[in-house]
């Protein structure tokens, strides 16, 4: 039996992984607390752990879970950026699941937008109110608007076929190009300097971090709609808050903030929020906030447990070979191992 400490567990994360678990003789202890330097020590007795997106795994974490006998570190999720790959090296494999349901965020990105411009969630709210006006509901036309596409990933690749199915004109831009893709790629620049509209879908990275400041707000299209589904790091939310307040940005969709570790995925409507940063953009009309639930469907609930699931039972096998490992001995995180097709270390 492997024993997996579960860390940062929601009401919809067990039926899956219970199900799962049990068929393959793993143990799931489910944790309502985050991975952190303070609550490691529930991991002791642990061969590996099970984390998302807001556990804290740095060099800390991963030399105290090393030292309780933790070999695995398994995400249920596809970024890692709240991850030191690099002290992992040699101690502590690391695995993701790349790809859960890439229809999901795509979809929710496209729902952003959609309720965004026309309108939606005002209407919503009037209505339960018996009002029925439509003073100022006026939307525009998804149908010859460009839109500006930055990752064209799985994600990406989705988004840009909906967005072609409302006939919006598509660019992208993307360092890796997809060849043969059918997409239009432009230089950053005149993504910003074109779009109508912008959508991330992109990792975290050194490179990508802040990649929408104030300089990028400030050669975009006055009126500008920027959506992000992918990392709120990704955004300055500082600058996107001076965009919307200069009349620069017409509206944002945001999906994810780059403070949501301890914010997202709990209740706080008993509470008043500290940060006044995401509290001044809830309150404005043109910005709408999810907490980061673009993945939260059926598919991807089941399909994120089976993934996860079958990379802790490889990596516990006898090669020890995993194709969703993430390593950092030669530097290129996602591709070293199935390249090599041997374990890193």
């Amino acid at each position: 039996m492997i024993r997996v400490a579960f860390f940062d567990t929601k009401a919809y994360d067990r039926p899956s992984f219970e199900r799962y678990g049990a068929e393959h003789d793993i143990r799931f202890k489910f944790l309502e607390t985050k991975l952190t330097e303070d609550t490691v020590e529930l991991a002791r007795g642990s061969e590996a752990v099970c984390v998302f997106v807001n556990d804290t795994v740095n060099a800390a974490v991963i030399d105290r879970l090393y030292e309780y006998g933790v070999r695995l570190i398994a995400l249920r999720s596809a970024g890692y950026n709240n991850v030191d790959v690099r002290a992992a090296f040699g101690k502590v494999h690391v695995v993701h699941v790349p790809a859960y349901s890439p229809y999901a965020v795509a979809e929710h990105a496209i729902a952003l937008l959609l309720t965004s411009v026309r309108r939606i969630h005002k209407a919503y709210n009037r209505t339960r109110d018996f009002n029925f006006s439509l003073n100022g509901l006026t939307g525009f036309d998804l149908h010859g608007k460009t839109m500006g596409v930055i990752g064209t990933g799985k994600i990406g690749r989705i988004f840009i076929d909906i967005c072609r199915g409302f006939g919006m004109k598509v660019i992208a831009y993307d360092p890796f190009p997809v060849p043969d893709g059918g997409i239009a790629y432009v230089p950053l620049e005149e993504l910003l300097t074109s779009s109508d509209m912008i959508s991330l879908h992109c990792p975290l990275t050194d490179g990508t971090r802040h990649m929408i400041d104030a300089a990028a707000i400030g050669k975009m299209k006055k009126g500008v709609v920027i959506v992000n589904t992918s990392r709120g790091g990704l955004i300055d939310a500082e600058a996107l808050l001076e965009g919307l307040r200069a009349r620069k940005v017409g509206a944002a969709c945001l999906d994810v903030y780059e403070e949501e570790a301890d914010i997202f995925f709990e209740d706080r409507s008993g509470h008043i929020l500290d940060d006044e940063l995401l509290s001044r953009l809830i309150s404005l009309p043109n910005v709408i906030v999810t907490s980061h639930q673009a993945f939260l469907t059926e598919e991807a609930l089941n399909n994120i447990a089976e993934t996860t699931v079958t990379n802790i039972l490889s990596c516990f096998e006898k090669d020890g070979l995993c194709d969703n490992e993430l390593c950092y001995r030669c530097g290129r995180i996602e591709r070293c191992k199935k390249e090599r097709r041997e374990k890193c270390f």
